[in-house]
């Protein structure tokens, strides 16, 4: 798989939410009985109506379509895992912005949750290699804003809708150092490959120093009898870029046949909308 050409560009801010209907066509509205940022609250609080559970599923059904409908057409991804909280300038961001522009330069799609922190490092790297970068947000009570660099975009009401459109499009998953919902998303992934749910798609743990500790804690798992020894196998750590760029395309890009071809069209009618252009389109067959 030949390497994108990288170009560099200003981050500009999208003016658009791709994930809105044009204007005058606005879909009638789901009535929510949660405030803003509190979907997933009102969802668990147990048995409630039937009228209620009804529109929480059409809700849930709704981020579902809106995510397929604007995902599908934005090429083979590689999602990006990691804290909101590192700022501009700090270890983990600038490391998280290198590996956003070598995944690019691999053919891929960085995919992020769309926040700030190592998210935006991630997706700034893709847009300055002139690659695409999507993220799928979600609503909560505090601040949690779409980051600049995002080409397209889905916000989600519901945290389980956010980490299946999260994992439904990539090839494999880079985790860099992050807090109680990256351990969430990391121990997800690793899960759904563990019981054969998803294929074997390649895990990259970037921080040795800072993932020491969770491997401890595996390999006290392994001593225990609740994991098995290969499942360590699952997953590399490494500090080197260079280093997870070649994991990932030998157990994503070669083991899965990657190929560089033409997306197929969207359809303007199901409000489906093509990524925007880039030096060459990445695209696949459809995954295992």
């Amino acid at each position: 798989m030949m390497p994108v050409a990288a170009s560099r560009s200003a981050p500009v801010e999208p003016t658009v939410d791709p994930t809105q209907p044009p204007p005058g066509r606005e879909p009638t509205p789901i009535p929510s009985f949660a405030p803003p940022g509190h979907n997933d609250v009102v969802f668990l609080e147990g048995p409630q109506s039937r009228t209620r559970e009804f529109l929480m599923l059409l809700r849930a059904g709704r981020d579902f379509l809106r995510g397929f409908r604007t995902l599908a057409f934005v090429g083979p991804c590689v999602t990006v895992f990691g804290s909101a909280r590192f700022k501009e300038g700090t270890e983990y961001y600038e490391l998280s912005r290198e590996v956003g522009g070598a995944l690019v330069r691999l053919g891929f799609t960085v995919m992020t949750g769309g926040g700030p922190g190592v998210m935006e490092g991630a997706n700034r790297g893709a847009r300055e290699a002139g690659g695409v970068s999507v993220g799928c947000n979600i609503e909560l009570p505090f601040e949690q804003y779409p980051n600049p660099y995002l080409d397209r975009w889905v916000v989600c009401h519901y945290f389980f809708v956010r980490k299946v459109l999260l994992l439904k499009y990539s090839y494999a998953f880079v985790v860099l150092p992050g807090g109680f919902g990256t351990l969430d998303e990391l121990t997800e992934a690793l899960t759904l490959i563990q019981t054969a749910k998803i294929e074997q798609f390649p895990i990259v743990l970037m921080g040795r120093t800072y993932w020491q500790p969770f491997l401890d804690l595996c390999r006290r798992m392994i001593d225990a009898g609740t994991i098995s020894a290969h499942d360590l196998d699952l997953m590399i750590v490494t500090d080197s870029v260079d280093e997870a760029m070649a994991h990932i395309e030998h157990k994503a890009v070669r083991k899965f046949g990657l190929t560089r071809k033409r997306r197929p069209r969207p359809s303007i009618l199901l409000g489906e909308k093509g990524a925007p252009s880039t030096p060459a389109a990445p695209a696949t067959p459809p995954r295992p």
